[in-house]
């Protein structure tokens, strides 16, 4: 049997993309054949994350592909004001790429996006039963967010010596506490800001935390939302800005894989103990519509069912593409 760790990468509304895959290796995973045995994720690749590792506390794969459905269905925009307000921050993102507009805190207005995000992940996972629901032999789940005060990164996951770093609501939502859009995120004296100033998402320590090189995955599989290629030169004020934004998404992302590529090179020289460690496969998911970065802010229902079917599209190709 096959052990694998999933990354899952932020990118807010592309994150639906993300959905859809899970939605499939959920479903369609042997797991006489397959084991899951870890998931990452920053931003939106957390919130995805957590439903599909609630799931397999549960033992029930099909209820998390259902709940991860139900999420993205629940924050898209549906009512005429919330449409019309999706329009607009989706234009002004475009026009503010071309365009000085004035800018504003958003501790200047009520906190209403992140109160509805809060419920709507309450609505979807128990909080309160996690730990009962976590046993020695579960899959573990890194979240990754950044202390503002003290620049350090932090990951937080179940088992975690200290509380206040497991994994609770407030934990996903500091992962994807974008300081533009959001306030941070206070959990017990520190403040947090989204996971994408830290590790986006949370790989190496799928490698560091086990000391049972057992307990290590055998492949880790990085669910990409930002494209780590162009074919063209960025020119104009709107390619350069979006090519900007994906190039600075991947910059921890690369580090985090790039750690796992070194660990397997100094393995191959014999420069690591063999006890510890082990050579790790890294295969990639990647998001391949031509997406703008405004985009990520749009929750149009069309717009997020298209990344959920693309996604599903995607993991089945993946999946027919596995080594026996």
């Amino acid at each position: 049997m096959r052990s694998v760790a999933i990354a899952c990468q932020g990118g807010g509304s592309h994150c639906a993309f993300t959905a859809g895959v899970l939605r499939v290796l959920l479903r369609k995973l042997d797991p006489s054949r397959i084991s899951i045995i870890g998931l990452s994720g920053t931003s939106g690749g957390a919130f995805c994350a957590a439903i599909a590792w609630y799931s397999l506390l549960l033992g029930d794969r099909e209820q998390g592909a259902r709940l991860l459905d139900s999420f993205w269905h629940a924050i898209s925009a549906h009512s005429p004001w919330d449409l019309a307000l999706n329009d607009t921050l989706v234009w002004l993102g475009r026009v503010g790429e071309s365009f000085a507009l004035p800018e504003a805190s958003p501790y200047q207005f009520p906190p209403i996006g992140q109160e509805r995000l809060a419920q709507t992940l309450e609505a979807h996972i128990p909080f309160a039963q996690l730990d009962g629901l976590v046993k020695p032999d579960s899959p573990n789940l890194l979240v990754g967010a950044v202390n503002i005060l003290s620049g350090e990164f932090t990951i937080f996951q179940p088992r975690h010596a200290d509380p206040a770093k497991r994994i609770t609501l407030q934990t996903l939502l500091a992962s994807a506490a974008l300081p533009t859009l959001f306030r941070a995120v206070s959990i017990g004296t520190d403040l947090y800001w989204d996971g994408l100033f830290s590790e986006n998402p949370p790989i190496r320590d799928f490698l560091v935390q086990p000391q049972n090189v057992a307990d290590k995955p055998d492949e880790i599989w990085v669910i990409q939302i930002n494209p780590q290629t162009r074919l063209d030169e960025p020119t104009s004020v709107h390619t350069i800005s979006d090519r900007r934004n994906e190039l600075s998404g991947n910059l921890s992302l690369n580090q985090e894989v790039g750690f796992v590529q070194q660990v397997n090179d100094w393995l191959q020289l014999g420069w690591l103990n063999a006890d510890n460690f082990k050579h790790i496969e890294v295969r990639w998911i990647p998001l391949t519509l031509d997406l703008d970065y405004a985009s990520k802010l749009d929750r149009n229902p069309a717009f997020v069912r298209q990344l959920i079917e693309h996604g599903e599209q995607i993991a089945t190709v993946f999946l027919q593409g596995l080594p026996a």
